[in-house]
């Protein structure tokens, strides 16, 4: 009976010290994740860059990432603002929102063709004939070899009447300096120099 107690004290020792085992192990395997995981996410922290903007935003950007993408924010920013300056509907309201929209991405160049547009009454017709004004960015070619950066971009405009439908081709070119982003500024460029080098008709679509 002795020897049998023994025996059973024996296996319940084996028992114990088997848990303890598996125990030891799984606390060391959560102990090591836990550990590679606080270096994995501190290591992804560093990496990171966080914008306070005038107290009033904050962005987050990739360090590694913002040289590759700038020419692609360029590209978005000239098509952002082609978009908004050459987008029209016979709705003054509309325009003017549009319009200012546009200049918070471009300096006084843009300015100065929108108040000789304004001076011919070129808004006023736009009202008046109840007319709709659509762009089409194809392509922007931007080069940044050299600083400021250039860029010039090839659209097409439709000029949309109640009787007919009229094509146009679009040419700009502009120069492109960083500046600071911002809600009306998000890509942080600001486009100078504007200029329109090609506006002609291509073909007039009766409606």
């Amino acid at each position: 009976m002795e020897f049998k107690s023994l025996k059973n004290i024996e296996t319940s020792f084996r028992q114990i010290r088997l848990f303890a085992i598996v125990f030891i192990c799984l606390c060391a395997g959560i102990t090591v994740y836990s550990v590679w995981n606080a270096f994995s996410y501190a290591e992804a922290q560093r990496q990171k860059i966080y914008v306070l903007d005038q107290g009033k935003s904050l962005m987050l950007a990739l360090s590694q990432d913002m040289d590759q993408n700038r020419p692609v924010e360029a590209r978005d920013h000239v098509t952002r603002f082609h978009e908004l300056f050459f987008t029209l509907s016979p709705d003054r309201e509309a325009i003017e929102t549009n319009i200012t929209r546009a200049l918070f991405l471009a300096d006084r160049s843009a300015y100065n063709y929108y108040k000789d547009m304004q001076e011919k009454g070129y808004f006023n017709r736009i009202v008046s004939g109840n007319i709709q004004q659509v762009i089409q960015v194809d392509s922007v070619a931007c080069n940044f070899s050299g600083y400021p950066y250039t860029a010039v971009t090839y659209a097409r405009q439709r000029i949309i009447l109640s009787s007919n439908v009229t094509e146009r081709s679009l040419v700009t070119r502009c120069n492109l300096i960083n500046s600071v982003r911002s809600d009306n500024n998000p890509h942080g460029f600001t486009i100078e120099k504007f200029e329109i080098i090609e506006n002609k008709d291509l073909r007039v679509l009766d409606r």
